[in-house]
Order: C-alpha cells, then sequence, then structure tokens
C-alpha cells in the first residue's frame, strides 16, 4: 500500500520531468553544431599548427595550448552528457593534466593522453553533431509545420502540381495536400521524443567513450 501511494504521489509530478529533459536534450543537440563547428576549427587548426612548427619549438606550446582548449571543451560536453543522461562521467583521470601550460611543464600536458582524446572527441564528434542537429531540427521543425500547415499553405507559390500529393500520388486539389502534410506533422510529433532520445544517446555515446575511458 505505501508502495502504490509513493507511486501516485509521484505520478503527476514525472510528466513535467520529462519535458523538462526532452527540453534539455534539444537545447544539447541544438546547441552542439555552432559549439562543435568552433571545437572543430580551433583542434584541427591548433594541431596543425603545433605539428608544422614542431622543429621550431614554438609547436611546443600551441600544442599544450589546443590540449588545454581541448580539456576545457571536454569539460563542457561532461556537464552537458550528464545534465541530459542523468548519469555523470566517471571522475577525469588525474595525472600529467595539472602541470600543463606552466612554464618547462608544457610536456607534461602534451603527453597527458585523456588530453588528446579530448582532442580526438572535438573532432569525431563534429560530423555526429551536424547528422543529430539536422535530424532534430527535422523533426521539430516538420512536426510544427505539417500541423499547422492548414493555415499557411495559401502563402506557397503554387505551379502546375498543386503540392506534394500531387507530385507523388497524382491526387491534386488543396484537401488531399493539407490532409497529407498534417498527416505527416502528426508523426514528426509523435516520434520527436523517440527520436531525440535516440540522438541523444549516440551523441552522449561516443562522449562517454572517449572523455572519460567508459565503455558502453
Amino acid at each position: 500500500m505505501a508502495t502504490m501511494t509513493t507511486q501516485v504521489q509521484q505520478g503527476p509530478d514525472s510528466f513535467p520531468r520529462r519535458r523538462g529533459r526532452f527540453g534539455q536534450q534539444v537545447g544539447y543537440l541544438l546547441s552542439g553544431l555552432p559549439l562543435g563547428i568552433a571545437a572543430f576549427v580551433l583542434m584541427v587548426t591548433g594541431f596543425a599548427l603545433g605539428v608544422s612548427t614542431l622543429v621550431l619549438v614554438v609547436g611546443v606550446p600551441v600544442l599544450a595550448g589546443t590540449l588545454s582548449v581541448a580539456r576545457f571543451l571536454a569539460r563542457v560536453e561532461a556537464e552537458q552528457i550528464a545534465a541530459v543522461t542523468g548519469r555523470p562521467l566517471p571522475a577525469r583521470p588525474g595525472g600529467a593534466a595539472e602541470g600543463a601550460g606552466r612554464g618547462g611543464s608544457r610536456w607534461k600536458g602534451v603527453a597527458d593522453p585523456q588530453a588528446w582524446r579530448d582532442l580526438v572527441h572535438a573532432v569525431l564528434v563534429f560530423p555526429v553533431r551536424v547528422a543529430t542537429f539536422s535530424f532534430t531540427l527535422t523533426w521539430l521543425v516538420g512536426g510544427v509545420g505539417g500541423l499547422t500547415y492548414g493555415l499557411w499553405s495559401w502563402s506557397i507559390p503554387r505551379g502546375e502540381e498543386d503540392g506534394l500529393m500531387e507530385l507523388a500520388f497524382g491526387l491534386d486539389g488543396r484537401g488531399p495536400d493539407i490532409a497529407f502534410n498534417t498527416a505527416l506533422g502528426v508523426f514528426f510529433l509523435l516520434t520527436a521524443v523517440p527520436m531525440v532520445r535516440g540522438l541523444t544517446v549516440a551523441q552522449a555515446g561516443l562522449g562517454r567513450v572517449l572523455l572519460r575511458r567508459e565503455r558502453l
């Protein structure tokens, strides 16, 4: 009886929590593209510049600075993963990272294997972020746009073909066109939650593998 009472009391609060988690996941996926572009450019440029100037000794501080940025980006990603999945990543392995960037200790930062995994993550996650951003935006915009298609379809310039239904099935007229797009919007909205959850798991999974040595 006590267990049943607890479940009943927690029931009304579960929907707001799920809705809040869905909003966090959407924010995580949509913000991933601008963050991914900046991270990819910084990591590739810093690595290329550092390696190409190693013979001039300048490459060491350049690589150390690049890896320092990679560690910062990894901390940001780890906090986001913990927020959207509810499971914090394992503690970051200590060691060489503490001495990174302190004069003669720059070699320690360059020799930190976790920092190099952070850099690899910033590069490898970029195409993943492009894909998850695109799918998330498509599902959200497609759902809302399809559901409200009947309200704004009049503003679309028409040619010989009158919408998707005529192009796909040869059915002309605004009625079939509105019905088809509305059904498409309903489909997008009904599948938005599992789609966003799956995309979040895919993007966060790469971070769990590379950022904290955690196996899936």
